[in-house]
């Protein structure tokens, strides 16, 4: 049952994290240079990797739904698949850890050392904020 539990969540949550994605991903698309026609397009310049907004919202989100799914568990006396199945299943499809690194490389490679010591800084603090409002929540 847990299995099953964990691979519908996990579902749930990777089709959540590309939407999330490709929203901003559009989003930033249409004010990225090169966009629409502009005249840096095609001319050797190399794109900048825009701040990763839809990793820090689809970590942070993780973050309140493991400590919800904890304290709401342990509150209503559900089985302990059930908290298996939204954090390890919906938190683990939605958030992303790889893709956090990657971003902050690409941002250090790209020398935007203050965006990415604000990336590390953001997911760190509002992470373990979400996840402490979560668990307050849910108590």
């Amino acid at each position: 049952m847990a299995a099953a539990l964990v691979g519908l969540f996990g579902v749930a949550g990777a089709l959540l994290r590309f939407g999330v994605d490709s929203w901003f991903a559009q989003h930033a698309s249409n004010r990225a240079p090169g966009s629409r026609g502009s005249s840096l397009r095609g001319r050797g310049h190399k794109a900048r990797l825009h701040w990763p907004w839809a990793t820090l919202l689809v970590n942070v989100a993780g973050c309140f739904i493991i400590g919800a799914s904890h304290a709401a568990t342990m509150k209503l006396g559900l089985a302990p698949e059930w908290q298996t199945a939204l954090a390890t299943g919906l938190a683990g499809g939605l958030t992303t850890f790889s893709s956090w690194t990657t971003a902050t490389v690409r941002l250090l490679t790209e020398e935007r050392f203050g965006s990415a010591v604000l990336n590390v800084a953001a997911n760190l603090v509002l992470g373990f904020a979400a996840a402490a409002a979560g668990i307050a929540l849910a108590s």
